[in-house]
């Protein structure tokens, strides 16, 4: 029985703990898995160029594209990955979605308030505001912009450790009993599928709110 049901989150499980270069184990996939045709490869280059045309469509530009692309693509493999036995869930901690989330955030808001003040001082007193509610306005806007980051890291983190929590739960609980895990079988079929479901979902959701925050700009 685990002393502590949130351990198996834990990144530090020793003096040597390796658990954070799960998040680097993509780069050891054999190159022919990138370079030759197959189904996994069409899938993720479709993929690709869906969510390209999105971005350029709220954007506007093809530059933002590739890095929200690229971070929808790292997010989703580190979420699958967090499904398997024995890999490490990065995304489920704040270290890891915190750093995208606020990279990002402060990227964007550098870029805006230095080359398009006249626009950011624009968005934050929406069009149609009475004068006597623009300096509530103002200070509204402004805090919602600097609680971004963060409830983009919160939400990716707590989605993720939600799936993992319940499973590691019901697994601990029926390990003692051959027939109760046999006859929750199903259960976790489902539970697995569902947390499958929840990675690419999160990974979408993380990439479109980010699109949508920078074509404020």
């Amino acid at each position: 029985m685990m002393m502590n049901l949130f351990s198996v989150f834990d990144p530090a499980t020793g003096n040597m703990s390796l658990n954070w270069l799960s998040m680097m184990l993509v780069i050891f996939i054999p190159q022919p898995f990138w370079t030759l045709q197959n189904k996994i490869n069409n899938m993720l280059i479709l993929i690709s160029k869906n969510l390209s045309n999105e971005v350029i469509m709220h954007t506007k530009k093809k530059e933002p594209s590739v890095i929200l692309v690229s971070m929808f693509m790292l997010i989703l493999i580190n979420n699958l990955m967090g499904l398997t036995p024995y890999v490490f869930t990065a995304s489920a901690h704040m270290v890891f979605s915190m750093s995208f989330a606020f990279s990002m955030w402060l990227s964007m808001m550098l870029y805006g308030w230095i080359n398009k003040y006249n626009s950011m001082f624009t968005h934050l007193v929406p069009i149609g505001t009475p004068s006597i509610l623009m300096p509530f306005m103002v200070l509204i806007e402004t805090i919602s912009n600097f609680i971004r980051p963060g409830s983009l890291a919160v939400r990716l983190s707590a989605n993720m450790i939600a799936g993992h929590l319940l499973m590691s739960l019901l697994g601990n609980n029926l390990s003692n009993s051959l027939f109760m895990m046999m006859l929750m079988m199903w259960l976790f079929i489902m539970l697995m599928l569902f947390e499958m479901a929840v990675a690419f979902i999160q990974a979408y959701v993380f990439m479109t709110l980010t699109t949508l925050y920078s074509s404020e700009i």
